[in-house]
């Protein structure tokens, strides 16, 4: 998925969450999910939705009605103080015992207007105090033997609610998940977050907002709206994810991501939509945030990726920038998810401010100190291949022209075997001219490049070398230089170390281009890639350092059957 289709997907998302809260929020109704009816002389639960704010409280089927909207239809035995308090016996100067009186002594169905009771049945109730049945008839024993009002294991369940706590002081939350959404969207969009994140703006935004945007429909206790905030609450994560998948460097690495993405995305979705059909189950909750907050921290933090790249080669600086500020918006949703509830926004705004201090005083003074090694380094590479250029310019210009008319002139006087050994250093000094100024990459790019090396190769080898390419496109002109010199190290190495056969693969795409050389020799020691400096293996330093002044993966290994395989993989960003 592009950007393009990612923007406008997160748009249509961040719209459908924010028209559906509002409507909840103007137009709702608060819904207990309990109906009442009438048996007897009593009024009471005849149904109890099972995910509704009535079950939340505990209230069953069967229960008896004790109050309701404020009025009281059953009055149950109370302990009544006495009128006047108790004196103490003048002639021992002690109390007598304390006896509260119980009233009534029995409960007792107050003698309602039949119309008032219809009405109150008529509109959802909001201020229930019910009992069980039993507890009714046990009130009445248990207060005329005097052990008391109820009997033990008594329960009674109290629900209040006017609506308004419920629903409509919900929308505060809505208003800050907009202004989230478009402060997060225009700090990033605007670059000040890092030119890395600026194409992931309206993805970062929409998955930090609809934990907040959708309040209001999990306030409403009815199930469809909590389902559907769930299934909100996912699809808002899945653009970001998409973006974060797409800076995963490694392939295999990106596919693995995208197979577990799609895996937690399912279930996050399964989870929100069961609930409309089971009873709530203890840790449901922590389950459902766990699987959306893991949808885009999992690509996250497989795009920071560690801070050692292969071979040992430490990031650049502005590499090492964009690896924490993947891992940073990954993180991001699981702490949004974590703030929603009324007033509950703590966490968020700690780790907002912890990103900003750490990326202050941390990460950024290390991005530039890294930054400016590679900046050397990359003007050393850059007055190495001046210099090779120069070179080859005198060679030709001066050597070279010299052993022509040289060449001429031994011929001219007869001397054929002066003559053929300076045709050989002449075609040994092209040779060498052609190695340090490489006119055909600047010509014809790295495919024709490759294809020359391998001939002058192959000759060396004292077996196949061969080559397979596939390049419609061609890379920038630093990125072609810097796959041509890794393709010759690689090959003098395997010449040098390995054994044919030699196989050398190189593809390009308008995303990218990689190579492969493989050969069928011992094979390179496993930790020779981190410690190549430090060991001499110079020209294996000198092919790491070309993979990170363009941004690529360079992967040295031996294969478990023998062979050394040197790839290198970059793509267009």
């Amino acid at each position: 998925m592009d950007q393009r289709l990612r923007d406008r997907a997160s748009i249509v998302i961040a719209g459908v969450g924010v028209i559906l809260s509002l409507v909840v929020v103007l137009f709702a109704r608060f819904d207990p999910g309990v109906v009442l009816t009438t048996s007897g002389s009593y009024v009471i639960v005849d149904d109890v939705a099972q995910r509704s704010i009535a079950a939340q409280h505990g209230l069953r089927p069967g229960m008896v009605v004790l109050e309701l909207q404020g009025v009281t239809l059953v009055q149950i035995p109370q302990y009544v103080e006495p009128e006047v308090e108790p004196t103490p016996d003048p002639a021992t100067g002690e109390y007598p015992p304390y006896m509260p009186r119980i009233e009534p002594p029995a409960p007792v169905v107050v003698d309602l207007d039949p119309v008032l009771v219809e009405q109150l049945l008529s509109v959802p109730p909001t201020q229930i105090i019910a009992v069980e049945p039993w507890l009714v008839e046990e009130a009445g024993v248990t207060a005329v033997d005097g052990s008391g009002i109820f009997p033990d294991g008594y329960q009674v369940v109290y629900l209040f609610d006017d609506g308004i706590d419920s629903i409509r002081m919900r929308l505060p939350t809505l208003i800050a998940g907009a202004v989230l959404l478009f402060v997060i969207g225009w700090w990033l969009a605007s670059g000040r977050g890092g030119p890395a994140l600026r194409p992931m703006a309206a993805p970062v935004a929409l998955a930090t907002s609809m934990p907040f945007i959708v309040e209001p429909l999990y306030a409403s206790w009815s199930p469809p709206m909590i389902a559907l905030a769930g299934l909100l609450t996912t699809a808002a994560m899945l653009p970001l994810a998409l973006a974060l998948v797409e800076r995963i460097d490694d392939a295999h690495v990106r596919r693995g991501i995208a197979y577990a993405v799609a895996g937690v995305t399912g279930t996050a979705a399964l989870v929100s939509v069961i609930a409309m059909w089971t009873p709530p189950w203890q840790g449901e909750d922590l389950l459902r945030w766990t699987l959306i907050a893991a949808i885009p921290l999992l690509p996250g933090l497989a795009a920071a990726g560690p801070v050692q790249r292969t071979g040992g080669t430490p990031l650049a600086g502005g590499r090492l920038l964009e690896t924490a500020e993947y891992a940073a918006v990954g993180a991001t949703p699981a702490f949004a998810l974590a703030s929603t509830g009324p007033g509950n926004g703590i966490p968020l705004l700690l780790w907002f401010v912890l990103v900003l201090t750490a990326g202050r005083f941390t990460i950024r003074p290390l991005a530039r100190l890294a930054t400016r090694a590679t900046l050397q380094r990359d003007l050393v590479v850059a007055a190495t291949e001046a210099e090779r250029a120069r070179v080859a310019a005198d060679i030709h210009d001066d050597a070279l022209q010299e052993l022509t008319l040289l060449v001429h002139r031994l011929d001219a006087a007869g001397d054929t075997e002066g003559a053929d050994i300076a045709r050989t250093v002449s075609d040994r000094l092209r040779a060498i001219c052609g190695d340090l100024r490489l006119p055909i990459l600047d010509d014809l790019g790295v495919g024709p490049a490759l294809d020359w090396l391998v001939l002058r190769i192959e000759r060396l080898a004292g077996g196949e070398v061969r080559l397979e390419r596939s390049d419609g496109t061609r890379p920038p002109a630093n990125v072609e230089l810097a796959f041509f010199r890794v393709a010759q190290e690689a090959l003098a190495n395997a010449v040098k170390h390995g054994k044919p056969p030699i196989l050398v693969r190189y593809a390009t795409t308008p995303g990218g281009a990689t190579l492969s050389i493989d050969d069928a020799g011992p094979g390179i020691e496993p930790e020779a890639g981190e410690g190549a400096d430090r060991a001499g293996h110079f020209g294996l330093l000198n092919m790491q350092q070309r993979a990170e002044a363009i941004g690529a993966i360079l992967d040295v290994r031996r294969w478990p059957s023998g062979g050394t395989h040197v790839a290198l993989d970059w793509r267009a960003h």
